[in-house]
């Protein structure tokens, strides 16, 4: 007798491939509303200042909730602020596929945080999958006027710590399990707007615009992009296997190389491509690792 074959529903699939498209598009916004004069850290803030037509409710609803773990909502809220402010930022500074390719070493910080943070057994496999990135990570960094792999840019940085603080949102979403998604997800937003905040304020203050169109436009990209964009990979990651949702999650590459291949002129290097395939494949293999507290980042950027 044979079992009944398992089907994939189809919503959360294509919730997931709207979401990773969303995302690998996202820079088509972005650079838009900086032409109109919003300059980075303004532009992030308003954006995510638009997600609080969502929080609200939400925080009206659960506030009970933010007495559950308040640490760990605080880690959420720091690190991916950060995270998503530095994301931001980089799509501005830097070439879109590099800066996406380099926030997919997330897997590997999220493996070395399960093993030297949460003291978790790591296979011999997950250290061969880690080495793998790493050499992927060594081909695209690899400077020759240096002769040694080191970030590039101001936008490489940027995209490397956003990875990492993606990993560690992560290890703390994934911790504070007697809190609520609804109130986890909010909290990643309040997370951007407070470090953006901080940030513009100390360090660029010169940024803060009140021409009425950008504003209303920014924060229209919170509201009709960033929470349908997290809440559509919330959808999809909570109803499908993990090891499934974070590899059609990785079609976010494909429509950022096919989008900025149509529309604006940036190219990679063939090192580049090289080094990049070879960290989509870890991210890949990442994915059919036994699944740790800390196994692929599966929830995207939000």
């Amino acid at each position: 007798m044979h079992a009944a074959p398992q089907h994939t529903p189809v919503l959360p699939v294509v919730s997931l491939l709207l979401a990773a498209t969303m995302w690998g598009v996202i820079w088509i916004p972005l650079r838009w509303l900086e032409q109109q004069g919003l300059q980075g850290l303004s532009l992030t803030l308003l954006v995510y200042l638009g997600t609080l037509i969502y929080i609200v409710p939400i925080l009206v609803r659960r506030f009970a909730e933010l007495a559950i773990t308040p640490g760990l909502l605080f880690g959420i809220m720091l690190c991916s602020g950060w995270c998503n402010t530095a994301f931001i930022l980089a799509i501005l500074e830097g070439e879109v596929v590099r800066v996406i390719l380099l926030f997919y070493l997330s897997p590997v910080w999220a493996t070395l945080l399960a093993r030297f943070v949460l003291k978790e057994a790591i296979s011999g496999r997950a250290y061969l999958v880690i080495m793998l990135a790493i050499a992927g990570a060594m081909i695209m960094l690899w400077s020759p006027q240096i002769g040694i792999p080191w970030p590039q840019s101001y936008a490489d940085w940027l995209a490397i710590s956003s990875g990492f603080a993606f990993a560690m949102t992560n290890m703390f979403i994934n911790k504070a399990n007697k809190t609520s998604i609804q109130v986890k997800m909010i909290m990643s937003w309040l997370g951007v707007i407070i470090v953006a905040g901080i940030f513009m304020v100390f360090t660029s203050p010169n940024e803060i615009v009140f021409a009425a169109a950008p504003v209303i436009f920014a924060m229209l990209t919170g509201i009709l992009l960033i929470g349908p964009m997290t809440v559509a990979v919330v959808y999809g990651v909570t109803h499908m296997p993990i090891h499934r949702s974070a590899v059609i999650l990785l079609f976010e590459v494909v429509a950022s190389v096919v989008s900025t291949y149509l529309l604006i002129e940036e190219r990679l290097s063939v090192a580049e491509w090289i080094g990049g395939c070879i960290v989509v494949c870890s991210a890949y293999l990442a994915t059919r690792q036994p699944q740790s507290t800390l196994a692929i980042a599966n929830q995207d950027n939000g």
